[in-house]
């Protein structure tokens, strides 16, 4: 599994589409889970890189949650409003553990504090999932072309020129 830190060294385009676009929006994204009967889930959150990891957390008792619990595969969508993508997009994959350690969720909740100003501090979390990354991808406009760049773990980044149909390595 892939953290943050390690997907940002590996993927440097990709990462910096996902980036940019994450801080554009105030964090927020489309994760994407499965749900019990099988059928995907879309909803929104905000997720945020902190001590080299990317956590995908939130509100407790919420389907999303209920749903990496049973099987922790998700995808995380930056979120798209402009038609044209003129400003890129990006979404990574894999899978989430819970990390149970109370002096993490402290760091977390006064970097949460310190940044947004939102006070999560005194909080226990329950889940607190670390996102493994699998995979990733971005597209951008380059030069009037769509290009879109591919990475998976223990691979270089790869990318396509959809005009030209071609790939770049």
């Amino acid at each position: 599994m892939t953290s943050w830190t390690e997907f940002v060294a590996a993927a440097p385009r990709v990462s910096t589409v996902f980036s940019r676009r994450l801080a554009a929006t105030g964090n927020l994204c489309l994760l994407a889970t499965l749900r019990k009967d099988g059928f995907p889930r879309i909803c929104p959150i905000e997720p945020r890189v902190f001590e080299g990891q990317l956590w995908v957390s939130g509100m407790p008792h919420t389907r999303k949650f209920a749903d990496l619990a049973r099987d922790p595969r998700f995808s995380l969508h930056t979120a798209t409003v402009d038609t044209h993508v003129g400003d890129g997009d990006a979404k990574v994959f894999g899978t989430v553990h819970d990390v149970r350690d109370p002096d993490l969720h402290q760091r977390y909740a006064e970097d949460l504090y310190a940044t947004t100003g939102f006070d999560l501090r005194g909080r226990t979390f329950e889940p607190f999932y670390a996102a493994d990354l699998l995979g990733a991808s971005s597209i951008e406009i380059v030069d009037g072309r769509t290009e879109v760049t591919i990475w998976k773990p223990g691979r270089a980044e790869r990318t396509v020129d959809l005009h030209a149909g071609s790939e770049d390595s």
